[in-house]
């Protein structure tokens, strides 16, 4: 346990930010999930609905370093592939 002021800050600092960063973690899971449905169900304006609204979602999860630019980038791209080749 911390035993200085400033650890217990540090403690309680980390403590919200763990917090905060798991929700956004959970909100870019979510809407990834979302579009994958989307593009399961078969239904490409819903599919390309979902996207929309993921995109910057997934973005603001990069900003925010919840996810790495890359990675972030990377799971944009290949779900507008996946979208765009439905027929």
């Amino acid at each position: 346990m911390a035993s200085h002021k400033s650890a217990e800050k540090r403690a309680r600092q980390t403590e919200r930010r763990t917090a905060v960063n798991s929700a956004r973690r959970s909100r870019v899971r979510g809407s990834i999930k979302k579009v994958e449905e989307a593009i399961k169900s078969g239904d490409k304006t819903a599919a390309a609905a979902a996207l929309r609204a993921a995109q910057p979602e997934i973005q603001r999860g990069a900003t925010k370093g919840v996810v790495t630019a890359n990675a972030a980038s990377r799971r944009v791209s290949r779900l507008a592939a996946r979208v765009k080749a439905m027929s």
